[in-house]
């Protein structure tokens, strides 16, 4: 069940809570690049000023930035590139990094935070010989965003440490990103562009790393597999105004997410941790049970099983606008059989 998204439980006529990408529109500034890139199709795809964008946005020299088809992509290219002995995943976390070692051959250890602690890196049993371990920032399924001191507290000479960034930009100012960070060593940091800014159709992410580590990514990525409307994308993304923008969606989010949250401590169901991304994680009686039932009456939410560390009791729902989280628990809770909001 590693591969199973969460775009699976999406179906005509359904609200969809389940895809933690934002669904509004996208800005003007953004779709206009990407339509005129149209234009140029019939060019090859030259990734270098998009590159140079990024490394700009992050302060980085262009060759500690490599595009990818998404940021999914990145996981299929670092288990394809590294050969290592002992692969740590700190779970749960999004399952494509595990899936993408076990398809190229690797065995893989997991490493299971703890409910009781909720969700956080709470002295993580990571073998001291471990020299691949990759971990979540904030954490899908569980929002969790870890203090970038205790990520960091993971790298170490030997170590290869991939900190999957992918809904970093959810956090106003993105406060413990080590996206910026050159010191860390064998740190790699994934991104992706598809979740605020609604593009998961168009697949667009980069890795960030020492230079070494990317060649060796490099040579197993397929030619020209960044199209040339998501370099245009990355490109619009990259820009200040883009950065500007990001943080007022991520300082909105705080806002739509806290009032989901209250909804639902207020209708009786539990919330895991302290959520800081576009999605909370959720544990009810009866998950499937409820799951199925939410699918009846119009919802499509996220199953937990699928999760290492989780069960059939937990789902993830996607922060959406006030409105639909209102109507949303409302319906929970009447299931539930407690009180509505």
């Amino acid at each position: 069940m590693l591969r199973f998204h969460g775009d699976a439980e999406v179906a005509p006529g359904l609200v969809d809570l389940a895809v933690n990408v934002r669904q509004e529109t996208p800005p003007s500034w953004l779709t206009g690049p990407i339509a005129a890139s149209l234009a140029h199709l019939a060019r090859y795809p030259d990734p270098a000023e998009a590159t140079a964008a990024i490394a700009r946005r992050h302060g980085r020299p262009p060759e500690e930035v490599l595009l990818t088809a998404g940021a999914a992509q990145a996981f299929t290219l670092l288990a394809q590139a590294l050969r290592p002995r002992r692969a740590v995943v700190v779970h749960p976390q999004f399952t494509e990094p595990e899936s993408a070692l076990l398809t190229a051959g690797h065995a893989v250890e997991r490493v299971l935070l703890r409910e009781r602690d909720g969700f956080r890196l709470v002295d993580p049993a990571i073998p001291d010989d471990a020299d691949l371990v990759i971990v979540g920032n904030p954490t899908n399924p569980t929002s969790v965003l870890h203090p970038a001191a205790d990520i960091a507290a993971i790298a170490r000479d030997g170590r290869i440490t991939v900190v999957d960034e992918a809904f970093a930009d959810t956090v106003p100012g993105e406060p413990e990103s080590l996206s910026g960070d050159r010191e860390l060593p064998g740190l790699l940091v994934i991104r992706s562009l598809t979740k605020t800014w609604g593009l998961a159709g168009l697949r667009i992410g980069y890795v960030l790393g020492p230079a070494g580590l990317l060649d060796r990514l490099r040579e197993h990525a397929p030619l020209w597999s960044v199209s040339t409307p998501a370099l245009a994308a990355a490109i619009a993304c990259a820009s200040a105004r883009a950065v500007d923008t990001e943080r007022e969606i991520a300082t909105r989010l705080v806002a739509d997410r806290a009032h989901l949250v209250g909804a639902l401590e207020r209708a009786g169901v539990r919330v895991a941790g302290r959520p800081s991304s576009s999605f909370v994680l959720i544990k009810v009686a009866g998950g499937e049970r409820v799951r199925a039932a939410l699918r009846e009456r119009g919802f499509a939410v996220r199953r937990g099983e699928t999760f290492p560390g989780l069960g059939p009791d937990w789902l993830r729902i996607a922060v959406r606008d006030t409105a639909t989280s209102d109507a949303f628990v409302a319906v929970l809770s009447n299931l539930l059989g407690g009180p509505t909001c």
